[in-house]
């Protein structure tokens, strides 16, 4: 089959559907490549090494996008939406829950989206989401300290104080991979770090992990209207796989947090986990509402793209195999892949994402099927 790899075109997006590594795997199982020029060039993937690679480079998005399969990181941008066809798959994040706009005009090309997010394995975890989350929690409190510094509107806190000074403290909503990355990441700081979820049996894990050194809280609102307005640096990490992500942090809560704390909200791909969060770019990455520093970056793990590049690369490639042999196969065939069925030419095949939308929803075995 012919995969086509665009160049991503979002604010600061230098990720790329798969190294050239990843490259030499697909064109080895008999498919051909298409990648676009300059691709990878900003993380250190050149054109030669693609070309090494078995690639075929190609010299615009317009012959990358007439590929059958094309294989990219972040939804698709408005500029390449009419590239798309009917019966095109395309395989990338697409978190289309918190973009109606976007899943309509999907929907009228006619395309076969799979998203990596809602990709399940075996025992039901997230594989092809896990790396970036990694990758994101860590970010979060790097992030997180950097803004409150006070030249970027920060309360001057630092996380890990210093002999004689107490810690800054960090409180990190929902103890999923972002989260679990989060409070690991500040706990290396130094700072005092809790951990809040409605799971206890992964709060009883993390404490066993961590030790007293974390504290873990049962998550509700009180709890969390409590704790964010003591924290130097809150850390949103909820994520409902294929939903938009609920508004845990209220506009009041967030009106009574202290001023120059700092909020990184990493659900907002999914919509934010608070009522104040909007999205925003490596560009322009924070904004200040009441006071509070909001982090909102809606692509977070391209501040290490190439790091992010090779650990996304190995998480996908097992699945882009299966795509380029046959995909409608593989959908039929294998019910973890087929959890990232999320468009299907003009249907939406995702509960989570119908229901959020409020677009009719048609089983992904009975899309299959006809």
């Amino acid at each position: 089959m012919r995969i086509g790899i665009p160049k991503e075109i979002k604010d600061h997006e230098y990720r790329v559907g798969a190294t050239p590594a990843g490259v030499h795997v697909l064109v080895a199982a008999g498919h051909e490549v298409w990648v676009e020029s300059g691709a990878g060039e900003h993380i250190g993937f050149s054109d030669e090494k693609y070309r090494a690679a078995g690639a075929r480079i190609a010299a615009t998005a317009q012959d990358v996008y007439r590929c059958p399969l094309v294989v990219k990181v972040k939804e698709p941008q408005p500029s390449e939406i009419p590239l798309l066809w009917e019966g095109q798959v395309v395989f990338c994040y697409f978190h289309l829950a918190a973009s109606r706009e976007l899943a309509q005009a999907l929907l009228a090309r006619k395309i076969i989206a799979i998203a990596y997010e809602t990709v399940t394995d075996e025992q039901g975890a997230l594989p092809l989401l896990i790396p970036m989350s990694e990758i994101a929690g860590r970010i979060a409190v790097h992030v997180g300290a950097n803004c409150l510094h006070l030249a970027n509107g920060g309360s001057g806190v630092l996380l890990g104080g210093v002999p004689g000074v107490s810690p800054g403290k960090v409180l990190v909503i929902g103890a999923g991979t972002v989260g679990t990355q989060a409070a690991r990441m500040a706990l290396g700081l130094g700072a005092d770090v809790t951990i809040l979820d409605v799971n206890l049996p992964r709060l009883r894990h993390l404490d066993d992990l961590f030790g007293p050194q974390l504290k873990t809280r049962y998550s509700e609102a009180h709890a969390i209207a409590e704790l964010a307005t003591e924290a130097d640096l809150v850390v949103g990490s909820v994520y409902i796989p294929g939903k938009r992500a609920p508004k845990l942090i209220s506009h009041d809560t967030v009106r009574h947090m202290k001023r120059g704390s700092v909020l990184v909200d990493v659900a907002i791909d999914q919509g934010g986990c608070a009522e104040t969060s909007r999205p925003t770019t490596h560009t322009h990455p924070t904004y200040i509402h009441d006071g509070v520093v909001h982090y909102c970056v809606a692509n977070m793990p391209a501040a290490t793209a190439r790091t992010s590049t090779q650990a996304l690369t190995n998480a996908t490639l097992p699945y882009t195999l299966l795509l380029a042999a046959d995909p409608l196969s593989a959908l039929k065939s294998r019910r973890d892949l087929r959890a990232g069925l999320q468009l299907y030419l003009g249907h939406v095949t995702h509960r989570a994402v119908a229901e959020d939308l409020g677009l009719p929803f048609t089983e992904p075995e009975q899309a299959l099927a006809t």
